[in-house]
């Protein structure tokens, strides 16, 4: 039937849920997206283990990008929030410069370097970005940067987006491991 959703399809893109931007956070709830992400580097690291050039080399789902270029996806995308952290508390509601993740994956770096160098950058920034929002106060989080196609987000936001985002790739990397 034209018009209806392909679940399956869904469910391999989307393995946890797609993301629910949420208007305001609880402190349990901010506690728990940031020990998420103190999590992520650790729990990436679990699903990589053991993998070969051949893993690397192949798609993590069907369509998708190849495991290497998604590691290198998860450093990119935490590299880019870990900065927007820092704009938002340094500045007032600054507009935040979108990506186009697609060529970003499609660049020589991404096949040229070894995932596991984007692991070791994805621990580093995680390290700095959790000694940053542990250190933050609750008003902290309301801060609020412009993103030029999403609008108005606060860190709060933010941190509840690449909480799920690092989840949400781990799980991806995964599924790939119990597959293959």
């Amino acid at each position: 039937m034209s018009g209806t959703p392909d679940v399956a399809l869904d469910a391999r893109r989307f393995p946890i849920g797609r993301f629910q931007r949420q208007a305001e956070f609880s402190a349990e709830q901010r506690r728990a997206h940031i020990a998420q992400i103190a999590a992520q580097p650790a729990n990436l690291a679990a699903a990589m283990s053991g993998f070969t050039a051949s893993d690397y080399a192949a798609p993590y789902r069907d369509g998708g990008w190849t495991v290497r270029q998604l590691v290198h996806h998860m450093a990119d995308s935490h590299a880019n929030a870990y900065i927007r952290v820092k704009l938002a508390l340094t500045e007032h509601e600054p507009t935040i410069k979108p990506y186009d993740q697609d060529a970003w994956v499609a660049l020589a770096d991404s096949e040229l370097v070894s995932p596991l160098v984007s692991l070791t950058m994805f621990t580093a920034i995680h390290e700095r970005l959790v000694a940053v929002l542990e250190s933050l106060e609750p008003a902290h989080f309301a801060r609020t940067m412009v993103h030029p196609e999403n609008g108005p987000m606060t860190i709060d936001q933010l941190v509840g987006l690449y909480a799920w985002h690092g989840n949400h790739h781990v799980r991806h990397i995964q599924l790939y491991r119990e597959s293959r």
